[in-house]
């Protein structure tokens, strides 16, 4: 595991500007990754999914495929009626019955399948509740040593982080690689003091 600390900006440009802060201060640039954390609830991270789904039920189609079948009849109907009048010859409006028919078929078969995902009666009393505490914003992660990593929390503050953290993690690469959104952060108190 590395010591890492990391401090949250609202823009890039000042993530940037606090890591060549830290580039001057010596820190070598395998050592500073900047990445943005989304909001709350809009991570793309199992561990996230799971905190906000809500369940659902599926119910058995009554018969399967009748979204497609109705789609692909109102389709070509559809195709042949937009044809008819236009007087064009009887391949093109064939044609436009199948392209009609295959549009139909694909539209009426997402309406079937959303109409058959349906929210189960008790959704409301199981909905697990929010629980994320970290904020959004541009993450700028330094991978510290035991000597180091007061200088890193002392630069980021004095670049205006709105909050400086620790963490311990796998560094790889240049980065922080099993950096989880969902995991509330660990601040350093002492550099954590403005708003957000």
């Amino acid at each position: 595991m590395s010591l890492i600390v990391a401090g949250r900006f609202t823009a890039f440009a000042a993530a940037e500007s606090a890591a060549r802060q830290l580039f001057a201060q010596g820190f070598l640039e395998e050592d500073v990754s900047l990445f943005f954390v989304n909001p709350r609830g809009q991570h793309a991270h199992a561990a996230a999914d799971s905190l906000h789904a809500v369940p659902h039920t599926l119910r058995p189609a009554a018969h399967p495929g009748r979204g497609a079948i109705v789609g692909a009849v109102a389709g070509a109907v559809i195709g042949v009626a937009i044809c008819a009048p236009l007087s064009i010859s009887f391949i093109a409006t064939v044609t436009a019955a199948g392209v009609g028919a295959y549009v139909g078929a694909m539209l009426g078969g997402l309406v079937e399948a959303r109409m058959r995902t349906v929210p189960s009666h008790g959704a409301a009393t199981q909905h697990t509740a929010h629980h994320e505490t970290r904020d959004s914003g541009v993450l700028v992660a330094v991978h510290v040593s035991p000597d180091n990593q007061a200088l890193a929390a002392q630069v980021l503050d004095a670049a205006g982080s709105l909050a400086v953290e620790r963490a311990s993690g796998h560094w790889q690469q240049g980065r922080w690689a099993d950096f989880d959104p969902t995991v509330p952060p660990v601040p350093l108190t002492e550099f954590t003091h403005r708003q957000a």
